[in-house]
This record gives C-alpha cells, sequence and structure tokens, in this order.
C-alpha cells in the first residue's frame, strides 16, 4: 500500500522517517519530495509498504500525530487520474491580430 504523508517538518530525513514506519513493519520505499531549485524539502513525502493490515495500522496511528511539532496527516495515496493528455500550464500565446488596449 502506498502512504501520502503532508505536515513534514522540513528538517526531517528519509532515514529518520524509514525509521518511524518502520515500527509498524516493512518499509518497501520511501521519498521526501522535495523543491527541485532548492532541494529542500517540500513537507510531504509518500511510503509504500507490502503489508496492507501493517500500512492501515501506520495510518491509523499516525494520522493527525505530533510529528517533532507539526501535526500530520498521514492517508492512503491515491493515484492521479489519468487526463490522456497535456493537463495545461506555461505561456499560452494570443494569436489574435486585434489588439486590445
Amino acid at each position: 500500500m502506498k502512504i501520502f504523508i503532508t505536515g513534514l517538518p522540513l528538517e526531517v530525513g528519509e532515514d529518520e522517517l524509514t525509521a518511524v514506519f518502520g515500527d509498524f513493519g516493512q518499509v518497501k520505499s520511501l521519498r521526501i519530495i522535495k523543491d527541485r531549485e532548492t532541494n529542500q524539502s517540500r513537507g510531504f513525502g509518500f511510503v509504500e509498504m507490502p503489508n496492507d493490515e501493517e500500512a492501515k495500522e501506520a495510518i491509523k496511528r499516525m494520522n493527525g500525530g505530533d510529528y517533532n511539532g507539526n501535526r500530520i496527516k498521514v492517508a492512503e495515496a491515491q493515484e492521479k487520474p489519468n487526463t490522456g493528455g497535456n493537463a495545461g500550464g506555461g505561456f499560452k500565446r494570443n494569436n489574435s491580430r486585434e489588439r486590445s488596449y
């Protein structure tokens, strides 16, 4: 089961968080999401645990708890819906030759 964690203190590292979730069972993988430019934690991440019962227990016991002074939210990760194309964003050019001021 893949677990989503938010509200993490910025100084928390992956080794520390792996140890915390390891108290509930085996951790298959863990990743704290970081800013591309600064490489600093963005305060959320994902944990994957192979045993669903252990993962559910971790969610139940940790959700809403205090972690180094921050209230964290822990829940089963939801798959991103596949929109089937470019989600947009970026610069959009106005191709109209008329100009309005």
